[in-house]
């Protein structure tokens, strides 16, 4: 038997008697089941005792596409429970990460993922938690889970640019890893141009590695992006003047000085 020989169930007991409180024929039974099915396709139980009933009557492709159902409504149900149970954990790690409990927090984010392996803030704050301790290797993993989860968040792109950048450093790692993050701080400011932190960091990053032209083009969409900006105008005019661009640096001082000067206040009124 592939089936087990279960009893009634709620949907049998308690929807489908008669007045009389009689037992249903199997037949009856399947066909008020299914009239149930119509108006409530997603009552999981009733589709489970078509299931078994289908297949106590020999209707073996109806079982089959029954419990077929059934399986699929309870594995969408397991997930949804797990996206919510991992949510608790990882919200728990949040609290023990606020505390300064790092051993506690690292152990629930661990929890979170075990049940859920694509919890966005677990994955998230073990990056973190693992770039804080400078253990870099194991962030990257994190961080590269986090944008593959998440590729259109211009955080998790910032996060995982950084954690490259200290790989590359070869008093922490043999890897090389500039090209890396230098792309990634690119692709954060594809998504957010605005997002001042990527567009400095990438700056000292193309100047040291003598890429000035990229570092020309990432000030000059920075001012492009922050008018407001008076740091992104000074780190402009640097860039200029490192790359010896010394009338486009004068000019972007008359723009600075023409943004950002004070108004004369008006005389007291005679």
């Amino acid at each position: 038997m592939i089936m087990g020989n279960v009893g009634p169930t709620s949907v049998q007991s308690e929807t489908l008697l008669d007045p009389g409180d009689q037992p249903l024929t199997p037949d009856e039974e399947i066909s008020g089941i299914e009239k149930l099915l119509v108006d409530e396709p997603d009552d999981f139980q009733a589709r489970c005792r078509l299931g078994e009933l289908y297949f106590s009557k020999g209707r073996l492709d109806d079982a089959l596409a029954e419990v077929k159902k059934a399986i699929e409504m309870a594995e969408s149900l397991r997930t949804e429970m797990n996206r919510s149970l991992a949510m608790y954990y990882a919200n728990l790690g949040t609290i023990y990460a606020t505390k300064n409990m790092a051993d506690e927090a690292e152990a629930e984010f661990r929890h979170a993922l075990d049940i859920f392996p694509h919890d966005v803030l677990a994955l998230f704050n073990l990056g973190r938690l693992y770039a804080d301790k400078k253990k870099y290797m194991e962030a990257k993993g994190y961080y590269e889970r986090l944008v593959e989860i998440t590729p259109d968040d211009p955080i998790a792109w910032y996060n995982l640019a950084g954690v490259y950048i200290e790989l590359d450093n070869p008093q922490v790692s043999d890897y090389n890893t500039i090209d890396m993050g230098i792309q990634c701080y690119l692709r954060t400011l594809e998504l957010d141009p605005k997002h001042l932190e990527s567009s400095f960091k990438l700056m000292e990053i193309a100047l040291s590695h003598k890429k000035t032209d990229l570092a020309v083009r990432v000030m000059e969409s920075a001012v492009e992006h922050n008018p407001d900006e008076p740091l992104a105008y000074y780190n402009l005019i640097s860039v200029y003047d490192k790359c010896k661009m010394f009338d486009q640096a004068e000019e972007a001082r008359k723009r600075l000085k023409e943004r950002f000067s004070k108004k004369p206040k008006d005389g007291p009124k005679s």
